[in-house]
């Protein structure tokens, strides 16, 4: 049976982030991370529109709010060190409507009280920016920026490497025995056993499944895919870095927006519709049990019936191409269904507790030998260096973080 110090589950962008932060922190050490997929960061993190996001939505004081801020200057001193690409191109948020703006205002609050650079600008200076924009009041955040995260994770797994640590790919978790002290923990895999001091759970969008093997699991993952369209190169000039909507507060989503990619690709999206797999990348995909998990979750239903006629907007957005670049068309007029083709979706992980509450923050819990990231949504690539070390730290810490 192998053993380690530390065996990571998951080899997204948290759990690299927690390897690379372990060795770090305690060089020399035993660390596995187990990745059930035949490369890396092939889900959440390799799917999102990779932006350096800034912290400006978030309450303060929250973890996404602190760990976002911590973890985009960390993030942009290993892009330098590593010689990775990135760009700190900024972002515009648009207000399109009068009754968008007290909103916009409550978000610009944030940012400033989380110490984001930003400023509220009008029409002219908008279209300075981004010529191409319709809005009435924006927020301009010049600190925003975009890289490519799987670049990063494949950097993050070679140091791993580098430090003596383990990166198996092809490895799925099925089960877990926590001996407690003083013995550890036994992994049950489908290549066989392993043994190890300590679990850090970091399963992403399986992140309750795995919890469930070591603790009562207090929320469910239920999985929303978006799904985006790329822009054609001939609509390229459309779209200068990263446009914006105003979002509702309510709704834990951004609403579609613009992306240019560190490749210099544009892409646009994504909506919110419930996935029917939490690998349902395609309309198509249909896992019948994680289905049936869903639906049979009561909290599932009380979440539908309160945002119902949003989740309408969304799903005919995902049904009408038309629909969807009406949505684009707020931001930017001159777009058309011409200019854009289907890219691949990705899926969010949203994590909801059985009262029907949308659980919007990261949450972390530690049980005996085991730290369960149960909910780390957007801007986890963002914060994802500060998580790692954040998670690292609290094996000496209070056993919920």
């Amino acid at each position: 049976m192998e053993n380690a110090n530390v065996i990571i589950v998951g080899g997204g962008i948290v759990g690299l982030s927690s390897a690379y932060n372990f060795l770090k922190e305690r060089p020399g050490s035993r660390v596995l991370v187990l990745e059930k997929e035949n490369d890396l960061a092939l889900h959440q993190t390799g799917r999102n529109s990779g932006v350096l996001h800034s912290g400006i939505y978030y309450k303060p004081g929250s973890l996404k709010a602190v760990n976002c801020r911590a973890g985009k200057h960390a993030m942009e001193d290993f892009c330098r060190k590593e010689g990775i690409d990135f760009d700190i191109c900024g972002k515009v948020i648009v207000a399109t409507d009068p009754s968008e703006i007290s909103r916009m205002e409550a978000i610009y609050k944030r940012g400033k009280a989380n110490g984001v650079e930003c400023e509220i600008i009008g029409p002219e200076r908008l279209r300075e920016i981004e010529p191409h924009c319709n809005g009435i009041q924006a927020i301009h955040v010049p600190e925003a920026g975009i890289v490519n995260y799987r670049q990063v994770c494949r950097r993050l797994a070679e140091i791993v490497t580098e430090k003596g640590g383990q990166v198996k790919t092809g490895v799925r978790v099925i089960g877990m025995t926590n001996r407690k002290q003083p013995e550890g923990v036994i992994l049950e895999t489908s290549t066989g056993a392993f043994e190890t001091d300590y679990v850090i759970n970091c399963a992403g969008l399986y992140s309750d499944k795995v919890t469930a093997m070591s603790q009562k699991r207090e929320m469910r993952i239920v999985p929303f895919r978006g799904e985006y369209f790329d822009i054609k190169p001939e609509g390229h000039h459309l779209c200068k870095n990263l446009i914006y909507p105003v979002p509702d507060p309510a709704f834990p989503f951004l609403g579609v927006h613009f992306t240019r990619m560190i490749d210099g690709s544009v892409e646009c999206g994504p909506n919110a519709v419930l996935a029917f797999g939490r690998e349902g990348y395609f309309k198509t995909d249909l896992n019948l049990p994680e289905l049936f998990d869903t639906l049979s979750y009561p909290a599932f239903w009380k979440i539908s019936l309160k945002y119902w006629r949003m989740g309408m907007g969304e799903m005919w957005r995902s049904i009408s191409k038309k629909a969807f670049v009406k949505a684009l068309q707020r931001l930017v007029p001159e777009i058309r269904s011409e200019h854009l083709e289907p890219a691949p979706a990705g899926i969010r992980a949203q994590a909801l507790f059985p009262d029907g509450k949308l659980l919007d923050d990261f949450f972390i819990q530690r049980s005996d030998r085991v730290i369960n990231v149960c909910n780390a949504p957007s801007p986890a690539a963002t914060a994802s260096l500060n998580v790692g070390r954040i998670i690292v730290g609290s094996f000496s810490d209070s056993p919920t973080l």
